[in-house]
């Protein structure tokens, strides 16, 4: 088999067999095939897609390039949770805990952030101590005994993610669905869950800007799945503005505990619950809509949440002091309030300019090398809906920075004021599976 002859079957816009994609994957991974005929065939794929079958091929081919961790003698359905990305998204510091004390078990393996994006592992990693490698043997035991993990992409599993992905973001390739499909995909499906939720973000502050793409990117994925004869639902959400109040690590870690506590933002509390129901029913924990959701707020009401994510931190060498006294955790030493200078509702607000600005304020990284500001980010203090007057506080910024008055005017001016009122749905959300 020559590789020339995969890259212009693709060029024609032929289907690519699974002997054909097997050889590519196996032979890339090994070294034998050179990145500039990768890269060639990947923008093939860009320009003339891969049909549902090819994409199946593709991914599976990818999970077993690597380590494939089996979590089947865990008792019990696997579920696991991944976003495609946003601002202020600490879902899993939420969600996990409240799953987990309703019985579920929920295997997951995060990534860091980079650019406008937080990364669940940076989040953790501000409590002090707190270690994400745990070995195969170490991960399968702390999901048994306590039913929840979260941790770091162990560097054994989808290894031609890992080359694949490195040469997409400098061939312009990144942009296409099977690509990026199949890169989600192989990993969840590598790291051992049975069962998967993807929540699929559109908006500025997403990777997928409109609806129509974020669907696309869903059902694909959901298809992944139906291929692969794993069980797959995806839930498509808004990230036109930052989810919650709270963008940063510490920031939003304490978001997170104000959450488990009950007394978290309304539009992060409500699709962790939203979510929690569709992941418990995956599980098999509950049956119905209304008993799983009754579950997870009493899980909240209780304490039962809050006391899981303690000893997923203890579990796990953080300093579960931080947990229960929040106030520990470093403050920055620039506190800037930034005020409104118009009086009306919010229509909008950039997410994208907000988690851009928060990285520029030292809580993000624009290279995977640059070193994170825990304690800096962005809190804001109105949502859209929210009627503003003439000189009321819209955010505070919180950074080690001095010269910042550049991003001082590009925070407030992410926040689109009018004088109509809007009011905002927090519970359209479209699922499929």
């Amino acid at each position: 088999m020559r590789f020339e002859d995969i890259i212009e079957k693709k060029r024609d816009k032929k289907e690519l067999t699974r002997d054909e994609i097997h050889y590519w994957i196996s032979n890339y991974v090994k070294g034998e095939i050179p990145d500039y005929q990768v890269s060639s065939l990947l923008m093939a794929i860009y320009l003339n897609g891969m049909n549902k079958k090819e994409i199946g091929i593709l991914t599976d081919e990818m999970r077993i390039s690597g380590q494939i961790w089996d979590l089947s003698d865990i008792p019990g359905l696997k579920v696991d949770k991944h976003s495609t990305g946003g601002v202020g998204d600490k879902v899993s510091l939420v969600l996990g805990p409240m799953v987990a004390a309703c019985g579920a078990k929920l295997a997951k393996m995060s990534g860091r952030g980079l650019g406008h994006t937080g990364g669940t592992l940076d989040k953790l990693e501000s409590i002090p101590g707190f270690d994400i490698h745990k070995t195969y043997d170490d991960f399968k035991k702390q999901v048994k005994e306590i039913g929840l993990a979260i941790i770091g992409q162990d560097e054994n599993i989808d290894p031609a993610d890992k080359k694949l992905y490195a040469l997409r973001d400098v061939t312009g390739t990144v942009g296409s669905i099977p690509l990026i499909a199949s890169s989600i995909m192989s990993k969840k499906l590598a790291s051992g869950a049975d069962c998967i939720l993807l929540d699929v973000k559109y908006g500025s502050g997403a990777f997928m800007k409109n609806i129509d793409d974020a669907k696309v990117l869903a059902q694909t994925m959901v298809d992944i799945g139906k291929e692969l004869h794993k069980d797959v639902k995806a839930e498509i959400t808004d990230m036109d503005q930052p989810l919650g109040m709270a963008v940063g690590n510490n920031l939003e870690v304490k978001e997170a505990i104000a959450t488990l506590k009950g007394d978290g933002p309304k539009d992060l509390t409500e699709l962790c619950i939203s979510s929690g129901v569709i992941l418990l029913k995956q599980a098999k924990i509950y049956d119905n809509d209304e008993e799983a959701k009754t579950a997870l707020i009493n899980s909240i009401k209780t304490g039962a949440a809050l006391n899981k994510l303690k000893e997923m931190v203890k579990y796990q060498k953080g300093d579960v002091s931080y947990i229960e006294h929040s106030e520990k955790f470093e403050m920055a030493s620039e506190i800037i309030p930034i005020y409104s200078t118009k009086e009306g509702y919010v229509h909008r607000i950039d997410a994208l300019e907000i988690g851009k600005s928060s990285m520029k304020l030292g809580g993000g990284r624009e290279t995977l090398d640059d070193i994170i500001d825990m304690s800096a980010g962005i809190i804001l203090n109105k949502k859209i809906g929210d009627f503003v007057k003439n000189g009321e506080l819209l955010a505070t910024l919180y950074t080690n920075k001095k010269d910042i008055e550049e991003i001082k005017g590009d925070v407030k001016n992410a926040f689109n004021i009018q004088k109509e009122e809007v009011k905002i749905d927090l519970s359209k959300k479209i699922f499929i599976e």
